[in-house]
């Protein structure tokens, strides 16, 4: 345990002065306010690391359900190579829900609300995108446009709550990714580059069919096999911040981040560690499976009692959520299902 202190004490150190970046005044002028930094003790939803499977049994769940994913590893003993005599390890096969990035979603470019309000890029960079809503002169729908910011957030690796260094990632806090840096985000046409398939999903056949990822995500079961599909919200395509028609804050937030977490996901940026095949170390998948994440709303106003699964209709959560000036700027928690090996190194 004397090992793990040094760790501790910085993770401590480091929410402290995280949090204290609230205190300053915004830099960035507009619709960007500061919001308060993440407290992780009161504001993430702990009991949704549960359930927790050894191999494919249950063995809590606090009242939390899963996503419909396979159930973690078939037998509890699991076995993954090493580079070191006797070049494998045996250990137990647990599956868990680890809070691992948080993405938010602003109107302002280049503007961090959940670092203080503080700008994130410099004045004079050009700008990809805009905020807010609007109307386009064609049809006068409602649209919006949001801008993500990607955070690595290891929590559970700094206040060293797995026993096992195998099933949490040595990772420190960390901007992964900004949508303003992204000459594809705000074009649709060009985003084509990274989702050819997208073609084929544009008739009323593939969209009727999202009918039933819509129902199955209500019932916290989204479908992977329908992979174009958000559920009950828009759809996943084009993989830009646009999104169409505008349903509320919340709703289109959840679409922008769900988008860049699926480019993520194409550009290999973001492996899969959520299936038995994955457990020893992390694999490509090109493909996001929705099954595998959860978002928590953490600002404007956390919600500490649930995480919902890709696809589900913000309808059932959303009241009270959302309220003018500094409350439509949105911060979620990404919670993914890791499926893991505990055991020695």
């Amino acid at each position: 345990m004397v090992r793990d202190k040094p760790r501790l004490l910085t993770a401590l150190c480091f929410v402290i002065a995280l949090s204290s970046l609230a205190s300053f005044p915004a830099k960035a002028g507009g619709g960007c306010g500061a919001m308060p930094f993440i407290n992780p003790i009161t504001d993430i939803c702990w009991s949704c690391v549960f359930p927790i499977y050894i191999g494919a049994m249950p063995v809590a769940t606090i009242g939390q359900v899963d996503s419909g994913a396979s159930n973690g590893y078939p037998t509890p003993i699991c076995i993954c190579p090493k580079a070191t005599i006797p070049y494998f390890r045996i250990g137990i096969g647990v599956t868990f829900w680890e809070p691992a990035r948080i993405a938010e979603a602003v109107r302002e470019p280049w503007c961090s609300p959940m670092l203080g309000g503080i700008s994130l890029g410099s004045a004079s960079a050009a700008v990809v995108g805009q905020g807010g809503n609007r109307n386009t002169q064609e049809n006068a729908e409602s649209v919006s446009f949001y801008n993500v910011h990607w955070f690595v957030y290891p929590v559970m690796y700094w206040f060293n709550m797995m026993i096992s260094e195998n099933c949490v990632q040595s990772e420190q806090f960390d901007v992964a990714f900004m949508t303003e840096l992204d000459p594809m985000w705000n074009n649709d046409e060009v985003t084509f580059v990274l989702n050819p398939e997208a073609v084929l999903f544009n008739n009323p056949i593939a969209q009727a069919a999202c009918a039933a990822d819509c129902v199955a995500a209500s019932l916290w079961n989204p479908l992977d096999a329908l992979f174009w599909c958000l559920g009950c919200q828009v759809g996943l395509h084009p993989l830009t911040g646009t999104v169409k028609p505008h349903e509320g804050g919340l709703a289109s937030s959840t679409v922008a981040i769900q988008r860049l977490h699926a480019i993520l996901h194409r550009t290999f940026l973001t492996m899969n560690v959520s299936t038995p095949l994955a457990m020893c170390f992390p694999l490509p998948a090109p493909i996001m499976q929705k099954s595998w994440y959860k978002t928590q709303l953490i600002r404007p106003i956390p919600i500490t009692y649930a995480a919902h699964p890709y696809g589900m209709t913000t309808n059932v959560w959303n009241m009270g959520k959302e309220f003018p000036l500094k409350g439509e700027d949105f911060a979620y928690m990404i919670w993914r299902r890791r499926v893991c090996c505990i055991g020695t190194q």
